[in-house]
């Protein structure tokens, strides 16, 4: 006799699991909707329904992206979109294959990054055309982490006026317990990536009382459900990758400079990580930046806790996949990496995006961020931040040889980079795929990061394009070293009043020991003056090395004050050293007397002209604005008025030069060598020289008309691109105001009044203006 194998339903009702006669003949329908109300978006997409009894249905949605599920079981049914990804494009491909953390991408999220949002700013509807059609019972905003299996790759909840009803699950049976789902972090600041249960019925669930519920979206029985699916839209700040200066990677890394000065921002931050997620919900943090908000499609400004100015940067809305990139972390979907067991192999966020070196036995005081997208890999370094670690590493002058290349550079700043390298070697080990490196840095980050930037250029594994923009950076290498490192593209920001690139002057003794020749000095004009203008005088020449000196395209803020209601200011490349290299002016100022300003170690940790915050950050959006407003009007970016302004003022130049030429050959041949009065004597008539050059560029910008290159670099050929960002940026009132150092100047009442303005009404040493004092 035959004896038919028992059912799933007989074992579990033999079990006394579930009712003696289950009823079926119940139905169930639902539509997916973008945010228009329109179902195309997700027509053919395979999904699965399970009911009650663990009976799976399963079917593709129609063309208006619906689907009814008849005859199933009685209660509630929970519905999920599983199936991966199988479609051709690359960008998708290459995510799921990558070989370091491939991304379990669904053909849901795909589906969701082509939608847009209804609002521009991300923010959640109120409102559905498909809310309110007839056959409409139910209506809830989901989002794509809540109906498929993996989700630590995907966006954190975002706010919303319809969830999902929680109540439904509770009705479901008990699930067994399964890989199919993990419990939540309920520490985490979102609530966890899966907020379908309270705390309290969390907390129940962790007792034993009732496992989790099944990953999915609960529907209720006989009713048809509209679930408007959120766009898999995020925020990246736009970067050119354009090797040419643009004015929109002045501003734009001007801010991602400053936010290095921030931690990262991993809760938790340990090693290793024990829970089965992390989250970043300090703010600011670039942690919280690339982690956090911007996938969620919110606007961030702050890159500093005193900040209360906003700035905020120029964002493109893009598919959830190309953001700027900060990796999962699942020790279930990536257990050879995120594995706690792993100790202090283990990878998480904070590991692979943050480097800080402060709490290791060697410190070098270095920090900085890396993340990524498929165009390019963004590196931010720290600058001085703390006085006496950073001071330390930024007074260690002495010049050490250059292991990757030609040259010496600063024994200092070489430290940092050599400490920094590992971690950006490994990054680019994993994710690096031909993107351009994009690398900025402020203060000692930008010396950092110019050596950094020199040894990747000449890494042969990676053999990298990199674009390096650095504020306020002071010299790290001598003539040899910039020489050979002339193919780096590297833009160099100079604040006008920044004492900080005046360092190491190029004069220095670079080879004293122990003790750098310049922080002595420092210290000693800060103690005692008199003393401090001795050593000054005498250490003046570099006998032993080759000088120090500057690499990169120099652009300078020229502050232009004609009156006290009349101020702008200028971004320009001007070429004599007067401007350029302030440590031949600091010698000149030295000479005539003592410096009138306090000491230069009080000037490098005050704000003020070498603050991000208060200084750059302001100057860089002001010449963005600036470039902005001459590329819509088709003008110069320098007006007739202030071109007779600072052409006078280069004048004053020649005639204080020349003054102080005929001092040191007169009245100062008892303090100085004569080979050193030489020296300083060509110096000053190759500087004199240099005058006209500068003069020359002045002309030349005056006649120069700004290109869309100019202003947005690769995005010129992308015109409605830029307008979409335009239009965000513009939203905010803080990006209109009519601030004077944006703002191409007014015209003079008359001629006699330009001209008092520029030879008048400004003494030698006054705030702003152009001489040998305000530049020191």
């Amino acid at each position: 006799m035959n004896i038919e194998p028992l059912s799933a339903t007989d074992v579990r009702f033999m079990r006394g699991d579930i009712h003696a006669c289950p009823k079926r003949g119940h139905r169930t329908s639902f539509q997916l909707v973008d945010e228009f109300g329109d179902g195309k978006p997700y027509a053919g997409l395979p999904y699965e329904i399970i009911d009650y009894e663990d009976t799976v249905h399963t079917g593709k949605l129609d063309a208006t992206g619906s689907a009814k599920i008849d005859d199933h079981y009685c209660g509630p049914v929970v519905l999920k979109f599983k199936s991966p990804y199988l479609g051709s494009e690359k960008s998708y491909t290459f995510l799921q294959k990558r070989p370091h953390y491939p991304l379990p991408i669904t053909e849901l999220q795909v589906r969701a990054e082509k939608t847009r949002f209804f609002h521009k700013t991300g923010t959640r509807t109120q409102a559905n055309p498909a809310k309110e059609l007839a056959e409409t019972d139910t209506y809830c905003q989901v989002e794509v982490s809540e109906l498929v299996k993996h989700i630590a790759h995907l966006p954190p909840l975002a706010a919303r006026r319809d969830p999902p009803k929680r109540a439904a699950h509770k009705l479901m049976r008990p699930a067994a317990k399964s890989r199919d789902f993990t419990v939540v972090d309920k520490t985490a600041a979102d609530g966890g990536l899966h907020a379908i249960l309270s705390p309290a019925e969390m907390a129940t669930v962790e007792l034993g009382f009732s496992p989790p519920p099944p990953k999915g979206v609960a529907l209720l029985p006989n009713k048809h459900h509209v679930l408007e699916v959120r766009p898999m839209r995020a925020l990246r700040p736009m970067l050119s990758t354009d090797d040419a200066f643009c004015a929109l990677n002045l501003y734009q890394l001007s801010v991602m400079a400053t936010l290095s000065y921030t931690d990262f921002g991993q809760q938790p931050d340990t090693q290793p990580v024990l829970t089965d997620t992390v989250s970043f919900p300090v703010q600011p943090s670039s942690g919280n930046w690339f982690g956090h908000a911007l996938p969620q499609f919110d606007e961030l400004w702050k890159v500093d806790d005193s900040q209360t100015s906003k700035y905020y940067p120029l964002y493109e809305d893009v598919p959830y996949s190309k953001r700027l990139e900060v990796v999962p972390f699942d020790p279930n979907l990536y257990p050879e990496v995120n594995d706690p067991a792993l100790g202090n192999q283990q990878e998480h966020p904070a590991r692979l995006h943050f480097f800080d070196d402060r709490k290791q036995v060697e410190s070098t005081d270095t920090q900085a961020f890396i993340c990524h997208h498929d165009d390019l890999i963004l590196i931010s370094v720290r600058g001085t931040s703390e006085i006496w670690p950073d001071g330390r590493r930024d007074g260690d002058a002495y010049q050490v040889p250059f292991a990757e290349g030609e040259g010496k550079v600063h024994r200092g700043f070489y430290g940092g980079a050599l400490a920094a390298f590992p971690f950006i070697e490994t990054y680019l080990d994993k994710f690096y795929s031909g993107q351009k490196l994009l690398i900025t840095g402020h203060s000692l980050g930008g010396a950092v990061a110019l050596i950094l930037s020199e040894m990747l250029r000449r890494d042969k594994r990676f053999d990298p394009q990199i674009a390096l923009y650095t504020y306020g950076a002071p010299r790290a290498g001598d003539t040899t070293f910039i020489e050979s490192a002339k193919s780096l593209v590297h833009h160099r920001v100079v604040n006008q009043n920044d004492p900080v690139p005046s360092v190491p002057a190029t004069w220095m003794n670079t080879f004293a020991k122990p003790v750098p020749m310049y922080a002595t000095n420092a210290v000693v004009l800060g103690l005692n003056p008199v003393a401090g203008l001795g050593l000054l005088i005498w250490g003046m020449i570099n006998f032993l090395g080759d000088d120090y000196g500057h690499h990169g395209a120099l652009r300078h803020f020229m502050p232009v004050e004609f009156d006290k209601d009349h101020r702008s200011s200028l971004l320009w490349e001007p070429g004599c050293s007067t401007i350029i290299d302030h440590g031949c002016a600091k010698a000149l100022r030295a000479t005539n007397g003592l410096p009138e300003r306090e000491s230069f170690l009080r000037q490098l940790f005050d704000k003020g002209h070498h603050s991000m915050v208060d200084s750059y950050i302001p100057g860089c959006w002001a010449s963005l604005r600036r470039w902005q407003e001459a590329l819509q009007l088709k003008r110069s970016l320098v007006t007739s008025r202030e071109f007779e302004w600072i052409s006078g003022a280069l004048e004053n130049i020649q005639q204080q030069l020349r003054a102080v030429k005929r001092d040191l050959e007169i009245n100062h041949r008892s303090y100085v060598r004569e080979r050193e009065l030489a020296h300083k004597t060509l110096t000053l008539n190759q500087e004199i020289d240099k005058i006209s050059m500068t003069q020359a560029r002045l002309i030349a910008l005056r006649g120069q008309r700004v290109t869309e290159a100019d202003v947005y670099g690769s995005y010129a050929d992308q015109p409605e691109w830029v307008e979409e960002s335009l239009l965000r940026w513009n939203a905010h009132p803080e990006n209109l105001v009519q601030e004077q150092l944006a703002m191409i100047p007014p015209a003079a009442e008359d001629h006699d009044a330009a001209i008092a303005a520029m030879t008048g009404g400004h003494a030698v040493g006054a705030p702003f203006q152009l001489d040998i004092d305000s530049i020191v």
